[in-house]
């Protein structure tokens, strides 16, 4: 398998949780990205956390940080430009820093469907899951073109490259993300 580079995605504003960083907030004694880096870690060859705020915080998780290069906390697809412009790998993965249950097998999975698409994305049931992607770096320009031409929707984006779906109905619960303080007691 070619090396993959994880991007953790941590570069949002935490505006359903009140304002606050949420890949640091804690889940069960732990900040909730460190429970993102640990199950991702163990699948790719190299980890970049996207973040925008309290860098010297996630850099105390040991991996390099990366911040959008787009003003304005324009979303994951910042943040994936942000971590394939600092990915050494010709693959990325992208996981959420508020989806510490991701599968322990998404890089395997979403490889073996890989084949000669740009995009591999995590679905269950009929919804597809897009920041849980495996994506070759080599779009890097086309999505360069797309940020500049003003595109920010991921979906909009991904119906512009050649994507496969892959389902992961065995594990639906593990693409769950806690966007509000009540899903993150409730966790």
């Amino acid at each position: 398998m070619e090396k993959v580079t994880g991007i953790v995605l941590a570069g949002g504003q935490g505006r359903r949780m009140g304002g606050v960083d949420k890949g640091l907030q804690p889940l069960r004694g732990r900040p909730m990205a460190a429970w993102v880096i640990e199950r991702l870690a163990p699948q790719v060859d190299e980890i970049l956390v996207n973040a925008n705020q309290n860098a010297e915080a996630y850099a105390h998780f040991g991996y390099r940080v990366v911040p959008d290069s787009l003003d304005g906390f324009a979303g994951p697809l910042a943040g994936l430009h942000a971590g394939l412009q600092a990915a050494s790998h010709p693959l990325a993965v992208t996981a959420p820093c508020d989806s510490p249950f991701l599968p322990l097998d998404l890089v395997v999975r979403l490889h073996a469907s890989l084949g000669s698409n740009e995009l591999a994305v995590a679905k269950t049931g009929d919804q597809p899951h897009p920041v849980f992607a495996l994506v070759r770096r080599a779009v890097l320009p086309h999505l360069e073109h797309f940020l500049a031409e003003g595109g920010r929707k991921i979906d909009a984006w991904y119906a512009t490259l050649a994507v496969v779906e892959v389902s992961f109905d065995d594990q639906a619960d593990a693409f769950r993300n806690i966007n509000t303080l009540d899903e993150l007691k409730n966790a």
